[in-house]
């Protein structure tokens, strides 16, 4: 004690004043923050990590915004909480958080836990790097090298580019902007003036940042004509014929197709062949939104789902979805090699991107992003990859359609539940048709009341905690179930259960 009040006589004896303020010595405690650290990893350890296989647990614990509110004291305030009321709020968080990692979390594309992958993240967290330039991120941007190179291979080109994004979105406004910027490089310096109208086409069963993506880069939703699809989902490439057709009698300048490997919904696979031959014939590029179904190009059992996709101009692809990298972990990889990408994305910083370095500045890959600071995301792809091989990331998909295809030969076996059609990803849709509608007429006043029955049981399934499983209409159709299975972690068991579960919370219905 005697020695600490000493340093500190000195310290005030020595100090350096600026503007009122003790410049000597840091501010932080850092014993007091490598405390807190310990703890709250602990905490993470018990409630987040052990549990993550525990199906008895609660998917979650649901409560009402205004009482979550006063549960979790959100109030900031001028003077800072005691080391125990943080701990608590973490605690807290983790409580009232939906585990996303529990074997009956069904709700959306990406689900599950991933240790190696999450190891990555408590690595990258702490390390705080941006990735930019190789000066500061040197390991980071190596790792993404290698991870696009292999990407790529899968797709099934001789070489390319990619850069990884936060986010399946951004990916396809990067690719959307990138084919404009093939079409007519002169907008990056003189801007949308004087540019013909342009179009761009894709399906109706796309994902809805498509239209963000032609709104953002003031291409205009107007002007993205959207392709019929069939009865599973997939575009039909004829109305795709059509389309482009109409769009130049009517003096318009089409410039590129999306087309998805993957549907939100249906999980469809647009015919990327057939699709491919109309670009090529009409000079298009071809972007592949497979956001979602490219994990497939992993399992060599599955991969015809995408045949065709080497003939793709650019692919987004999100081994966040099937493959359990972690949010986020989105990739856009583009086949073209020459330096397109940088071309169209960089700005040429002097203060960040100089290129008197004393090492290789090929490797300073920021200005291939519209984003300055940019996450490690590939690194939770790199070590997952690392520790599982490509087998294990193959066996992850396979055996993730394999209970997809036990569920739906359940489904078929079980009064009361009704396909909405055969899957052929881990989208599996049904109707839960409840005891009191079973014998009633098909017409107008059934599928209104139908209508009303999956909403009902998502409202009980999350206040009992049991499992969350997404619900939608959809062209026409009255609500139904999505199932989606991703996670590992998931058995038959579970796949029992839930069908077992809402014929449970719906038997009054």
């Amino acid at each position: 004690v005697g020695n600490c009040k000493q340093e500190m006589l000195q310290k005030k004896k020595n100090a350096v004043l600026v503007d009122g303020v003790i410049l000597n010595g840091p501010i932080m405690d850092s014993k007091a923050g490598e405390k807190f650290v310990e703890e709250a990893c602990k905490i993470i350890m018990e409630e987040v990590i052990q549990k993550a296989d525990d199906a008895t647990e609660k998917v979650c614990e649901w409560r009402a915004p205004e009482t979550l509110k006063q549960i979790l004291d959100l109030e900031m305030r001028d003077t800072g909480e005691s080391h125990q009321k943080l701990l608590q709020l973490c605690r807290d968080v983790i409580q009232y958080s939906v585990k996303t990692s529990h074997p009956r979390f069904f709700n959306q594309l990406y689900a599950g836990i991933d240790y190696y992958s999450l190891a990555a993240r408590f690595i990258t967290e702490a390390l705080n790097p941006s990735v930019y330039t190789y000066e500061v991120s040197p390991v980071f941007l190596l790792v993404e090298e290698a991870v696009i190179k292999k990407m790529i291979e899968f797709i099934g080109w001789e070489g390319g580019d990619g850069i990884f994004n936060p986010g399946g979105s951004v990916s396809n406004m990067y690719a959307m902007n990138l084919a404009r910027y093939r079409f007519c490089p002169e907008i990056k310096e003189k801007g949308l003036s004087g540019l013909p109208r342009l179009v761009l086409f894709t399906s109706e069963e796309c994902h809805y940042s498509m239209k963000k993506a032609a709104s953002f880069l003031g291409i205009g939703t107007e002007n993205v004509y959207f392709i019929k699809t069939d009865e599973r989902g997939k575009m039909i490439p004829e109305e795709l014929e059509k389309q482009v057709q109409r769009a130049r009698k009517e003096g318009s300048a089409p410039f590129l197709v999306c087309a998805t490997a993957g549907t939100t919904v249906l999980g469809a696979f647009d015919p990327l062949d057939k699709i491919a031959d109309i670009c090529e014939k009409h000079g298009l590029w071809l972007h592949v939104d497979a956001s979602w179904g490219g994990s497939a190009l992993i399992s060599r059992k599955h991969c015809r789902l995408l045949h065709g996709i080497h003939r793709a101009d650019s692919v987004a692809w999100n081994p966040h979805k099937m493959l359990l990298a972690g949010i986020q972990c989105c990739a856009l990889l583009v086949k073209d090699n020459s330096g397109l990408l940088k071309n169209c994305y960089s700005a040429k910083a002097a203060y960040l991107f100089q290129q008197d370095k004393f090492y290789d500045v090929s490797y300073d890959t920021g200005d291939k992003s519209i984003q300055c600071s940019r996450r490690p995301d590939a690194f939770k792809f790199w070590l997952t990859w690392k520790a599982l091989g490509t087998t294990g990331l193959e066996e992850r998909v396979n055996r993730a359609l394999a209970l997809a295809r036990y569920l739906v030969e359940e489904i078929k076996k079980r009064e009361g539940f009704q396909l909405l059609l055969e899957p052929e990803y881990a989208n599996v849709c049904f109707w839960y048709i409840p005891p009191s509608l079973r014998k009633m007429e098909d017409g107008p006043e059934f599928w209104q009341k139908l209508h009303q029955v999956a909403p009902i049981i998502k409202e009980r399934m999350m206040k009992k905690g049991s499992m969350m499983l997404g619900y939608q209409p959809h062209r026409g159709k009255v609500n139904f179930f999505r199932q989606v299975v991703i996670s590992p972690q998931v058995s038959r068991e579970d796949m029992d259960f839930l069908l077992d579960e809402i014929e449970l919370l719906a038997k009054d219905l």
